[in-house]
């Protein structure tokens, strides 16, 4: 059981994913969660969730909500760069966690931020190895594959425990997979593709939507795959996203950048930091 959740993983994997998240952050606050700034005159609509309710938080103010902003993209900055990224990226964690509070506090809860969430809070806890192997890499630790496998555990668990609202929904799994919720989401919502297949191809949309529910039940399975079986695995999940993008405009991008917690990030290597922390 240890060496499942605490396998012997590259710290460089996390030196790579630091880039690939906190650069995503910024572009998030930028945009898809850039909702916060608009909050700022609309407290009538503030709804806490639980966790801003335990901490107090008051409505968000114009000031506020820019200040916030700038810390979240200096500390993602100066995370990237590689200076004192334990540190910078507590800073990162504590705003982005404070921002998303907001952005989630006005009716509104959004899963497909939970694993980037995950991933701002655990990146900050692997060090960088004061030494490196007698080959030039940096060894692997206990310490990034625990960080590795929490983004891992939360990518998983944003699809499986989608299954619950569907169930809450429509009464059970069968009414919904056999629903016509995606050809009602195509008209409403969809692209020019998307309405061709409702016009010519609509006996499509119950398989696809089987298809999903398949999707989530069985996301569990990919933290035991390795390899080729892995590879597969994460090709099919992004390949989804693609579908949703291009036929909903659901693109899902906080939870697809997460998925690169699975694969072999070390092998793009990044230059050694002289100066640690």
């Amino acid at each position: 059981m240890r060496s499942f959740f605490l396998p012997a993983l590259p710290t460089a994997r996390v030196q790579l994913l630091r880039v690939l998240v906190y650069a995503f952050v910024v572009l998030d606050v930028l945009t898809f969660s850039g909702d916060v700034i608009s909050h700022a005159g609309n407290s009538g609509f503030y709804t806490p969730l639980l966790l801003a309710r335990l901490l107090h938080l008051p409505p968000m103010t114009a000031l506020f909500a820019q200040i916030l902003r700038a810390v979240i993209i200096v500390a993602c900055v100066v995370a990237v760069a590689g200076w004192k990224p334990r540190i910078t990226g507590t800073a990162v964690a504590l705003a982005f966690w404070l921002w998303m509070l907001y952005s989630q506090g006005y009716g509104y809860v959004a899963h497909d931020h939970m694993a980037l969430m995950v991933a701002v809070a655990v990146l900050p806890t692997v060090a960088t190895p004061p030494t490196l192997r007698t080959d030039g890499t940096e060894p692997d630790s206990e310490a990034a594959g625990w960080a590795l496998r929490c983004i891992q555990f939360a990518v998983v668990a944003t699809y499986f425990f989608s299954i619950v609202p569907k169930i809450l929904y429509s009464g059970s799994l069968a009414a919904w997979g056999n629903s016509a919720i995606l050809t009602w989401a195509s008209l409403r919502r969809g692209s020019a593709l998307a309405h061709w297949l409702v016009e010519s191809m609509p006996w499509i949309f119950v398989p696809a939507q089987w298809g999903g529910i398949a999707l989530e039940t069985l996301s569990p399975v990919v933290l035991f795959l390795r390899g080729r079986a892995l590879y597969l695995a994460v090709g099919i999940y992004l390949s989804f996203h693609l579908a949703t993008l291009a036929l909903l405009g659901i693109h899902f991008l906080p939870t697809v950048i997460c998925w690169a917690a699975f694969l072999p990030l070390e092998r793009m290597r990044l230059p050694r930091r002289a100066h640690h922390d």
